[in-house]
């Protein structure tokens, strides 16, 4: 089923009968990150109650322990970095966007980081001439062990501050990419990067989302998309999430 877009004072077909998640399944086995423990799911235990059909009750009724930022895809707003308590239901209510995706080497440094730098953001985004508003981000390597891996205590690529302002420069007001954040995993608690994107303690971007642990598979060409997001109504700084990408015609 194709659809029709009018955006910038042109018509797109969007194919819409094919979605590509992006998005990793939250599981008792899937991506960790952030020093916890997998998620956990469980059935309801109450007297002589167990909430699963195969233990003898009706329907299957489990509670699920976890944590959005360390279990799969999730798309935060700028209440993760705020001292007051701010909704990314309440702050992003935009969710198709035409999005760009690239792919990107992380640069190692002499301290044996691995980052993200302007001059490959150049390279790869330009000047944003399809005016995408939504950057999706694919590292390499990228092996399906991103979906699996545990991240804690493993220092992953980030982005520097410099790369961060180019992409607020570029108009890019919802980014998405394959890592468990944008930041250094042990920064001391700067967060300059999604500092930076947010525009906090200045105008910020209240509007403005980061989708972090997306995983691109490697037959997805780099280029534009129509992109969709989507997460549940959690009052919380972060909600898990899918991202759908389409096809553009």
């Amino acid at each position: 089923m194709n659809a029709k877009i009018q955006y910038n004072s042109r018509e797109y077909k969007i194919d819409l009968s094919s979605p590509i998640d992006l998005s990793i399944e939250m599981s008792s086995e899937s991506v960790q990150a952030w020093y916890q423990d997998h998620l956990k799911i469980e059935p309801v235990v109450d007297g002589d109650f167990i909430g699963e059909v195969k233990s003898g009750a009706p329907v299957n009724f489990r509670n699920i322990l976890f944590n959005p930022h360390a279990h799969g895809t999730h798309t935060e707003c700028y209440g993760h970095i705020s001292e007051k308590w701010v909704s990314v239901s309440d702050c992003i209510t935009d969710f198709f966007h035409f999005a760009k995706l690239i792919t990107i080497t992380p640069k190692q440094l002499a301290n044996g980081d691995c980052v993200i730098t302007k001059e490959e953001l150049i390279s790869k985004l330009g000047e944003n001439k399809e005016c995408a508003t939504a950057l999706i981000i694919r590292t390499l390597p990228n092996s399906e062990n991103k979906k699996f891996r545990n991240y804690s205590n493993t220092n992953p690529p980030y982005i520097l501050e410099d790369a961060m302002a180019y992409i607020v420069d570029s108009n890019i007001y919802h980014l998405m990419i394959d890592l468990p954040s944008v930041d250094k995993e042990n920064d001391e608690g700067k967060l300059l990067a999604h500092r930076i994107f947010w525009n906090y303690n200045e105008e910020v971007r209240s509007q403005c989302s980061i989708t972090e642990m997306i995983y691109v598979p490697d037959e997805i060409n780099d280029g534009v998309y129509f992109a969709q997001i989507q997460f549940p109504r959690f009052n919380n700084d972060a909600s898990p999430s899918r991202i759908f990408i389409y096809t553009i015609n």
